[in-house]
């Protein structure tokens, strides 16, 4: 006869799964490659629910100061002009922003968040917190994150 183990569950660590286990021998350059794979699959099909995507949001985002036009946005978002002009078209498409002949210069557009693109960027905002785990020690995970960011970066540029 086996005895009951008594002891709650809530105080009970979490146990790992084999691959978890195996995953914990791992260098920190994989776990980090199959963790950013594995948020940016999970990021991706959340905004496509949204008729976001990640280049999307991140123009909302730029626009939330006011309107820019599309090679001032290009250039804030660090992408090329031919780039964004594909990210502005669905964005347009979707309702979240509209373009408007620049009264300067005829051959430049403005481009404005609309009441909608506001609705969704916001919505967009609490994505990490609806679909990560809240993690201890989040600012020295950051810390770390961007600390690997500047080294690589470096590097490669």
């Amino acid at each position: 006869m086996t005895t009951p183990d008594l002891e709650p569950t809530a105080k009970r660590e979490p146990r790992l799964s084999p691959l978890q286990e195996s995953m914990a021998s791992w260098p920190t350059g994989r776990l980090l490659s199959t963790a950013a794979r594995l948020a940016e699959h999970t990021w991706v099909q959340a905004l496509e629910q949204m008729g976001l995507t990640h280049a999307g949001m991140i123009a909302l985002h730029l626009l939330g100061s006011g309107p820019l036009n599309q090679t001032e946005l290009a250039h804030a978002a660090r992408v090329q002009t031919q780039t964004m002009s594909r990210t502005l078209e669905r964005l347009e498409r979707e309702g979240y922003i509209v373009r408007t002949r620049d009264e300067l210069d005829a051959r430049r557009h403005c481009v404005l968040r609309t009441d909608a693109g506001t609705a969704v960027w916001e919505k967009s905002r609490t994505l990490e917190a609806d679909l990560f785990p809240e993690l201890k020690n989040a600012d020295a995970i950051r810390d770390a994150l961007l600390t690997i960011i500047a080294a690589s970066s470096a590097r490669r540029w």
